[in-house]
């Protein structure tokens, strides 16, 4: 099979890709379990790419329950190295209205029982996350939005996603916290996803779909998984060109990216001082310094 480089990891109300041709669904083995669905791969106008359903594609995982380490490990294992995240996200800001897109580029990791790295047993390494979305490929997603000239779609750049435990809502309080906090938008999904991606020398970027206020507006009422969910299949169609754009951006011209050696000086046990059993369960990961 050839490498595919290019991933897609859709969230709530994108469980598939458009437009995918020649798809072939991969039940992929990792240290991990399984990962949320099978992998299905195939060509986006002639692009290998390789799509996850972060929730299964029957939406059936909690976010808590989301095997983030197995999901990573799977798309690293078939080549991948840059990856979009689509998420539905609440807005902590009057600007980012519902069926608005975000690009978000800094990350508060509020989760609080989910395994958080690959390392372990052995070996040790501590990546940079000071930066934890590739901007490169960020970039080429404003880009790829530019190209799709939506008539009714707004895009924000940059801003600091909220990533809470769930499954609930926030609580008003809690809100208004994250609010104080500068914080532009609030999801259940994007962390332990962006940790894991950096350790795996994977871009990562978010596409953000708000679909509420969450519960800190005045005039709108505090976020359902009703509202939530309508105003994301809202957005799905706009998000599905924007994927395919960027899709097509990548592959003509695949920016450079710091995240493709960030375990260069991350490494603290080198690989040949790991227990073999580790070093052939981080074997996608390592490969490139074993």
């Amino acid at each position: 099979m050839n490498t595919i480089r290019f991933g897609i990891i859709g969230g709530s109300g994108l469980y598939k890709m458009d437009g995918l041709e020649d798809v072939r669904e991969i039940a992929v083995d990792t240290p991990y379990g399984a990962p949320s669905d099978a992998v299905a791969t195939g060509t986006l106008d002639g692009v290998p790419v390789a799509f996850l359903a972060r929730h299964g594609r029957s939406h059936s995982t909690l976010p808590g329950d989301i095997p983030f380490r197995a999901n990573i490990w799977a798309l690293k294992s078939l080549g991948v190295d840059y990856l979009v995240s689509v998420s539905a996200v609440g807005s902590l800001k009057e600007a980012l209205a519902p069926r608005h897109m975000a690009l978000p580029d800094q990350f508060i990791d509020l989760t609080r029982h989910r395994p958080g790295t690959f390392f372990g047993d052995g070996a040790v390494a501590h990546v940079s996350l000071a930066h934890p979305v590739c901007a490169a490929l960020s970039a080429t997603l404003a880009q790829a939005f530019d190209d799709c000239a939506l008539p009714d779609a707004v895009l924000h750049r940059g801003g600091t996603y909220v990533c809470i435990e769930g499954p609930q809502f926030s609580t008003f309080a809690e809100s208004q916290l994250y609010r104080s906090w500068d914080a532009s938008v609030i999801g259940m999904t994007n962390m332990p996803e962006a940790r894991l991606a950096r350790e795996a020398e994977i871009a990562y970027a978010t596409l953000a779909l708000v679909t509420d206020y969450d519960c800190w507006h005045d005039t709108h009422e505090a976020v359902t998984a009703d509202i939530a969910i309508g105003n994301l299949m809202h957005n799905a169609a706009n998000a599905q060109r924007v994927l395919r754009a960027c899709i097509a951006r990548l592959a003509a011209n695949p920016p450079l990216s710091k995240a493709h050696g960030a375990l260069q000086q991350a490494l603290v046990t080198q690989p040949a001082a790991m227990p073999e059993a580790t070093r052939a369960r981080l074997a996608p990961l390592l490969k490139k310094y074993l």
